[in-house]
């Protein structure tokens, strides 16, 4: 889904070079679940916004589900971001004059979509989520964990191959925190190929592989053998840990 060949990155002002990204080379299959980890400053989030295509690098090449980046289009880049890459952020981003359906809708418009298939598509996103009950509810009546859930669906809505999720439980309690992980885990069991940024090892340690990053370069890669999901026991422990 995502190879990194030799990418830097760095940004520069009129006295100071910053390298955010130094040298990076990684590759995510389809289907994994990766968390991304490392210190404020490490280059997470850059890493993020070149992958999502949000950004543009210095050096190296970049493929996403076998398209090379380096040398795409701004328009191409915004096509391919809008139908493979679903986003999930730490603050929601979500509209508050509108209700969870139109929050939901909104990146389809962008798809040219005909009313009844983006109905149909936010539903069914809806209803993965579980919050079929609130459709109509606007974010101010709803909880950090439901308004999280209703970020998480207008990702899915679009179908997307792949899901990044910059920090998607640092708004949340320690239970809310377990119930979104348990979701992504969901999504990404069904064939979704899952990048998640957090600082929490606990959280990071659900994802089938870690990297951390520090100082923009890739300083570790840890590999768990298979995913396999948390036992109720071990549930019930984590959910006393302060996030």
């Amino acid at each position: 889904m995502i190879e990194m060949k030799n990418v830097s990155k760095i940004y520069r002002t009129k006295f100071v070079e910053t390298h955010a990204l130094s040298d990076i080379s990684v590759t995510i299959e389809t289907g994994e679940f990766v968390s991304l980890m490392g210190p404020s400053g490490s280059g997470k989030t850059t890493f993020m916004n070149l992958v999502g295509l949000l950004d543009t690098f210095d050096k190296g090449t970049l493929m996403l589900d076998g398209e090379p980046i380096d040398k795409m289009s701004d328009r191409r880049m915004s096509r391919l971001r809008n139908a493979k890459i679903g986003f999930i952020f730490q603050s929601f981003n979500l509209i508050q004059d509108y209700s969870v359906f139109d929050n939901v809708e909104m990146p389809l418009r962008y798809r040219g979509l005909r009313a009844n298939a983006r109905k149909e598509a936010v539903k069914q996103a809806v209803a993965e989520v579980g919050l079929s009950s609130r459709i109509k509810h606007y974010p101010a009546q709803l909880s950090g964990g439901q308004q999280q859930r209703v970020a998480v669906a207008r990702a899915l809505a679009g179908s997307p191959r792949l899901i990044l999720a910059d920090e998607p439980t640092g708004n949340l309690d320690s239970a809310m925190a377990m119930e979104i992980l348990d979701l992504l885990e969901r999504i990404n069991d069904s064939g979704t190929t899952v990048v998640m940024v957090t600082h929490d090892p606990v959280l990071g340690n659900r994802a089938a592989r870690q990297l951390n990053l520090l100082d923009g370069r890739l300083i570790d890669v840890a590999q768990i053998d298979s995913h396999i999901p948390l036992t109720q026991a071990s549930r019930e422990a984590h959910s006393h840990v302060e996030l």
